[in-house]
């Protein structure tokens, strides 16, 4: 580290960094002046680091600011996805910030097993917690997340109510930075995460009252490695008490309903342990299991995001059962 560019309390224009500047607008670009000088000002950060859009833009600005004394800190636990971890894993080192992995689990909550409408915030309280740890054996008093300015407005998010309890530092929501300029940075500063779809934990994909275990988590994250594995990038598999219900983004639906695809899916959903294997009609949309929110924040952090309420149990209307004999014209 250049002491004469990079030290904390830099000017922001001096610098060191991979950023494009030219690359923003004005406004945005002293956004960002704004975010690095109020961090520059600290002895040192723990960021609460998914991989995902948010929390990468702001490791990327605390890496600037702060040079070694920013940490980038990942939970792993039975509610996130292994490519997930890997992609953070990847991440952190295309920014170049020192990061760590902590490992607790959220099964051992039973407030977070009963998977009321306050999951999030059990969790959260959770991984947080792991994050404060983690910064006081460095040294570190200052905590981080990725909450931006379009958060608060999104419904129910029950997960920001543990950020502010925890009084966690969320630099975009400060300084009112949303979700589509943080793209806009993210793209600036080249990372490959900019325009990667939110993704959120596991027990996301879990109605609301029905208990979040080893086995429901493990069953979704197979089953949505084997959607990933055959070319979708928007989708989740809800699970219904061992109903999958498969949601795709609506320009991926065809592919969906290729004869070929039902037959090879259903049958791999049914080993992974699935009783029934459905494709919901309605496709991916935020909001179809639980209260929660999903796919903004931290991205791997909250549930699903207010929209229209809870699905019955069963699905929604008239899902198409990938497992059943359907006429299909020229077989």
């Amino acid at each position: 580290m250049d002491p004469a560019t990079d030290t904390p309390g830099a000017p922001a224009d001096t610098m060191t960094d991979g950023l494009d500047r030219d690359a923003l607008a004005t406004p945005l670009a002293r956004k960002v002046d704004l975010v690095r000088e109020s961090l520059a000002d600290l002895d040192g950060a723990v960021i609460a680091f998914s991989g995902g859009v948010d929390s990468s833009v702001v490791a990327a600005l605390a890496h600037d600011a702060l040079g070694e004394d920013a940490v980038a800190c990942t939970a792993k636990s039975e509610t996130l996805p292994a490519a997930e971890l890997h992609d953070a894993t990847r991440v952190a080192e295309e920014i170049g910030i020192s990061h760590q992995i902590v490992e607790f689990s959220e099964l051992d909550d039973p407030a977070f097993v009963a998977n009321d409408g306050d999951r999030c915030y059990h969790c959260r309280t959770m991984r947080l917690g792991r994050m404060y740890e983690t910064a006081t054996d460095l040294g570190i008093e200052t905590v981080c997340d990725g909450t931006n300015a379009s958060d608060p407005g999104e419904g129910h998010r029950p997960g920001l109510r543990a950020v502010e309890e925890l009084s966690v530092r969320s630099p975009l929501l400060t300084h009112d930075i949303d979700k589509a300029e943080v793209r806009e940075i993210a793209d600036a500063y080249g990372l490959s995460v900019a325009d990667k779809p939110s993704m959120a934990c596991l027990s996301s994909r879990i109605p609301t009252g029905l208990e979040v275990t080893e086995e429901r988590l493990t069953r979704v994250e197979r089953a949505e490695q084997a959607l990933r594995e055959r070319g979708f990038s928007q989708f989740r598999v809800r699970d219904h008490d061992g109903l999958a219900r498969i949601e795709v983004s609506p320009d991926e639906l065809p592919a969906a309903l290729d004869p070929d695809f039902a037959d090879a899916v259903a049958d791999r959903l049914r080993e992974i342990g699935f009783d029934h294997v459905t494709l919901d009609l309605e496709g991916y949309r935020t909001g179809s299991v639980s209260p929660d929110e999903d796919d903004e924040d931290d991205e791997i952090d909250e549930g699903d995001r207010v929209n229209g309420g809870d699905a019955p149990e069963g699905g929604t209307d008239s899902p198409v059962d990938l497992g059943r004999t359907y006429p299909r014209g020229g077989r």
